[in-house]
């Protein structure tokens, strides 16, 4: 029997990165009132729930990950009177708001650091992680993980830029004061958490170096054994979940760092995560044997009792139409949203990724980015897939009535959410089709999944609840194929790259 509908579980959330989505005051930035007014975009579309990155107060050092107060909102992203109404008016469209916390670090210019840079006796000094002598841990964006405070005459660490502190969670306090973190949220009608870089939280109680390992970069000749995934991660995470489990229907999913999808997966269960991200789909090229591996690794590791998610694309990674598809041709983002939707497990978007947008080019004077200015040109950094979204063909594509804060993709005047939703056979409305059948058949939303023989060339597979069964065939060849499964057709995109047929008994 299909159990009840869970957002969470059944549903499909919406990645929005607040400074790219929408310009309510026409300043260049995104902000809470600009996703406030384009609610009904997403309620149409189909969403379940928003997952919104950070929109704290930051220096932006690393664009809102470096955060200098955790229960506020940026004076240029809004007002926490400005959140209250984004939670309603999206509970009144039985949207789910999912936030962003960036509990492993701050910034610099956060409080509880200028306490505790302020001398070595402060009672803060031990909310962060101080040595007189640095170990061999190096820094993810470059460099060495410690960094020299002359004030104090000791070193502190970063896991990325310096100006991002790590916090020291194995003090009480700072356990503590992060949890309240979410208690704030949790009381102002959050509806669950996205973990940043969760499994960084601990590191080694002895700050032990490192051993080595072939790598290109300094952070990747390393085996990071005693700067992730530490032990005392598992009582905290039930603590969390005590928290969360407290209110009905509250969700938390980790972003594991540098993880296995076998790690992701041992961070989730009853007392620990709802669910960790895989990010395996991020790597894979455009292969149907590719990608079926990867469903297939990470269904082995979930099991029964651990659900799956799937994501092709974030603020952190290049846009899945960037990947895969030549051109200003959509047929392959045809393809990839077909499966994304019709996997078991949950599905993330990524703002524009049912828009098929791509990433813009950036000359070297103008990344952002830290590691993209650190690492150019063998890496350009991430402000490629962070453009702002593209409404319609007015100037600024829509976004805003003043220069964005990051160029607009070219291709805006025909590329666009109001383009798209006028014509029938658009990636838009093809994603919307394909939400609704989810919606509309628990075979797609919890059925088993089980692969199909294919001719070269194709996926296919069935996702059966009951004695409601439907088959997916998806065609990454490019090229006709004389496959049809039993069954009656209930989508067919444009095309025939992807099709779906239901043999309900």
């Amino acid at each position: 029997m299909t159990n009840p509908y869970l957002w969470w579980r059944d549903g499909v959330i919406y990645q929005i990165y607040p400074r790219s989505f929408a310009d309510s005051n026409n300043d260049g930035l995104g902000d809470l009132p600009g996703i406030t007014a384009r609610l009904d975009y997403l309620a149409h579309l189909g969403v379940d729930a928003i997952w919104l990155s950070p929109f704290y107060p930051t220096p932006d050092v690393d664009f809102g990950y470096d955060i200098s107060n955790h229960c506020e909102v940026d004076p240029r992203f809004g007002t926490l009177s400005d959140f209250d109404d984004l939670v309603r008016e999206a509970h009144r469209r039985d949207i789910r708001v999912v936030l962003d916390l960036v509990l492993n670090h701050t910034s610099d210019q956060h409080p509880w650091f200028a306490e505790s840079r302020a001398s070595r006796d402060n009672p803060k000094r031990d909310w962060y992680i101080w040595q007189p002598r640095p170990n061999n841990w190096q820094s993810v964006f470059g460099g060495k993980g410690w960094e020299y405070d002359e004030q104090t005459g000791e070193y502190y660490f970063h896991m990325f830029v310096k100006e991002q502190p790590d916090v020291n969670w194995r003090n009480p306090q700072v356990r503590q004061a992060q949890l309240d973190v979410v208690r704030f949220w949790l009381g102002r009608g959050a509806d669950g958490f996205r973990l940043d870089v969760f499994n960084a939280y601990f590191k080694d109680e002895q700050l032990r170096d490192n051993p080595p390992k072939f790598g290109l970069r300094g952070f990747d000749r390393q085996k990071h054994i005693y700067d992730i995934d530490q032990p005392e991660m598992m009582p905290l995470l039930a603590e969390l979940r005590e928290i969360l489990d407290a209110s009905p229907e509250k969700y938390a999913v980790g972003e594991t760092f540098i993880a296995s999808p076998a790690t992701a997966a041992g961070y989730c269960g009853p007392d620990k995560l709802h669910a960790a991200f895989n990010f395996d789909f991020t790597l894979r090229p455009y292969n149907p044997a590719a990608f079926r591996d990867a469903i297939q690794k990470w269904d082995q590791v979930a099991g029964q009792q651990v659900w799956p998610n799937y994501v092709l694309s974030n603020h952190d990674q290049p846009r899945t139409a960037t990947r895969y598809c030549r051109g200003e041709d959509d047929s392959r983002a045809i393809v990839v949203m077909a499966m994304l939707l019709t996997l078991r497990g949950t599905p993330f978007l990524y703002y524009g990724e049912e828009l098929g947008l791509r990433d813009i080019s950036l000359a070297r004077h103008e990344i952002l980015d830290p590691p993209g200015k650190r690492y150019w040109p063998f890496y350009k950094g991430r402000d490629g897939c962070r453009a702002p979204m593209q409404w319609d063909a007015s100037p600024n594509a829509g976004f805003s009535g003043a220069t964005p804060w990051l160029k607009v993709h070219p291709n805006y005047v025909h590329r666009n959410a109001a383009a798209q939703q006028a014509d029938p056979d658009s990636l838009f409305n093809i994603t919307r089709q394909l939400i609704a059948l989810r919606r509309a058949y628990p075979s797609l939303r919890c059925g088993r999944l089980d692969f199909l023989e294919a001719p070269g060339g194709l996926l296919a597979y069935t996702r059966t609840d009951g004695r409601e069964k439907l088959t997916v065939v998806l065609n990454f060849s490019g090229r006709k194929h004389n496959y049809r499964p039993e069954g009656k057709p209930v989508f067919v995109s444009p095309g025939g790259e992807a099709q779906i047929y239901s043999s309900t008994g």
